[in-house]
């Protein structure tokens, strides 16, 4: 047996009664439209700050800057902290709100949570269009940023409770789809729009995440709250148990509302779930909610979301170019992460984390390696190896998303017990905050001065992170969130943290 992997858990599955419904399936498309909004406001800021007009009206250092190529390395046109903060400003701000939202899921339930992403979401992009200074346009982000807070908070928790078990990571990966349409849909939309003569097109780009937006806000409204969230907040079991025979397709549903009666009990003696998850029992969901966001982060991802337009600029294509390059990178993330969703019940979390680090790191190691040897301070690389870069950037993407992407937020919101689960889904929003927030903010600095190495830099962290996995990340496919702690138990390296109630009584005395 390999290290780090739980018996097999078909038989913890098996014994809830249920099926697929078109009510579960509304409910989370419903939900996971969140995703959606998260992934265009990835998408959308790296093709704008692209766009002439736009640099010109906000951003006219950079603008003069790309006036003067000749004079200026290709990794430094874009050097800017104040450009920068426009991308980087969604992400602090979506930290701060992380933490409000955290009690709010926690005391009111999932839906409302989700309401409050869908308003601020809407607002914000509203506030982005119409923009006429800095400072609007900075606080249309930071309103985008507070719906990302909410949303990310709510919605992966929402997507793991509503699941049947068995689908639990297709359903949960909904949502990380549903941000590679968004990413998709924005780069799209940034490509069409360049091409407006005016150059008033980067105001569409900006104000169009209002649709999704709406749609999320108005179906928050009609979402039924979880019978795991029903539970939690109040003693009415009867209703709790007819959403989850609505849920579920049959009335068969006793097994599973006994084992989420028997969570909920144990999480109501858990007055201060921040103050609890740092206990020794709960190590194990501690270095997780803290290790897997971090390592999703400095994949190196955001350089391809957030820039990939400005990446692309960089070896010298066109603006025009650049934009149509994006679009395909998004195509290729999307259609993996859709692969990803029909396969991850079946081919395990563990065996997919491992595929794709090792995908994304030689992928990196090539795509470093050529524009070390091929592209100087000046110029931009030849047609072919320009094309080579393209391809390697889509091998690149196709691995993450077929790994850190979908599995980065199904595997956090699958193994925290109820009564930690909201205190440890907003340290994983928060650790994944802050360190967007970081690499957003820094990137560009790193391009100018590290240059090619970027790639190397992340590439070292997708080894570190691949090794991470093989060695401490236990398998979870099919196991029920609630009999979730027996994976530790089993494992070779957390055994040794995790006890039973009676042994862990005893060494709190």
């Amino acid at each position: 047996m390999a290290v780090g992997i739980a018996p097999s858990t078909s038989e913890n599955s098996a014994k809830y009664n249920g099926r697929i419904t078109w009510f579960v399936v509304l409910s989370s498309m419903v939900a996971a439209t969140g995703g959606i909004i998260f992934g265009y406001d990835i998408g959308i800021s790296g093709g704008v700050i692209s766009m002439e007009p736009f640099l010109k009206k906000f951003f006219p250092d950079v603008y003069n800057k790309m006036k003067q190529v000749s004079k200026i390395s290709n990794y430094c046109i874009f050097d800017s902290q104040l450009l920068t903060s426009f991308t980087s400003s969604l992400y602090i701000a979506g930290l701060i709100a992380s933490f409000f939202a955290s009690p709010i899921t926690r005391t009111f339930g999932r839906r409302p949570s989700i309401l409050i992403g869908g308003v601020a979401f809407l607002i914000g992009s509203s506030l982005g269009g119409a923009a006429s200074n800095i400072y609007m346009l900075l606080l249309g982000r930071v309103l985008l940023g507070v719906g990302v807070g909410f949303a990310n908070q709510a919605v992966p928790l929402y997507l793991s409770e509503m699941a049947p078990p068995k689908y639990r990571g297709s359903f949960n990966i909904a949502f990380q789809l549903c941000v590679g349409i968004g990413v998709l849909s924005a780069s799209l939309l940034n490509y069409g729009v360049e091409k407006i003569k005016g150059g008033w097109g980067w105001r569409i780009s900006l104000a169009m995440a209002a649709a999704p937006a709406s749609f999320l806000t108005l179906g928050a409204l009609f979402l039924p709250e979880t019978a795991n969230s029903l539970i939690q907040h109040g003693k009415d079991h009867q209703k709790a148990k007819q959403i989850l025979q609505r849920v579920r397709g049959t009335l068969d549903v006793q097994t599973e509302l006994d084992d989420l009666i028997k969570a909920s009990d144990k999480s109501k003696t858990v007055k201060h779930p921040f103050k609890q998850i740092i206990k020794r029992k709960y190590r194990p969901q501690l270095v997780m909610s803290i290790a897997i966001p971090f390592f999703q982060q400095v994949t190196g991802i955001n350089v391809i979301s957030f820039y990939a337009p400005i990446l692309f600029q960089t070896i010298g294509l066109g603006a025009s170019a650049s934009l149509l390059s994006a679009v395909v990178t998004g195509v290729v993330g999307t259609s993996a992460t859709f692969l990803a969703l029909l396969i991850v019940d079946k081919v395990g979390r563990r065996a997919m984390f491992s595929s794709g680090g090792i995908t994304m790191f030689i992928s990196q190691m090539l795509i470093g390696g050529i524009m070390a040897a091929k592209l100087g301070d000046q110029g931009a690389l030849s047609k072919g190896y320009g094309l080579l870069v393209l391809i390697l950037v889509c091998i690149y993407v196709a691995g993450f998303s077929l790994s850190w992407g979908p599995l980065g937020w199904l595997v956090p919101s699958e193994i925290f017990p109820l009564e930690i689960r909201s205190a440890a889904q907003s340290i994983t929003v928060a650790v994944g905050l802050i360190f967007t927030f970081i690499i957003a903010q820094t990137f560009l600095v790193m391009l100018c001065h590290l240059k090619s190495g970027i790639f190397f830099f992340f590439g070292g962290w997708v080894a570190i992170m691949t090794a991470f996995v093989y060695l401490l990340l236990p398998e979870t496919r099919n196991l029920p969130i609630e009999n979730m702690e027996q994976i530790w138990r089993d494992h070779w390296f957390w055994k040794r943290f995790v006890c039973d109630e009676q042994d862990y009584e005893k060494s709190e005395t």
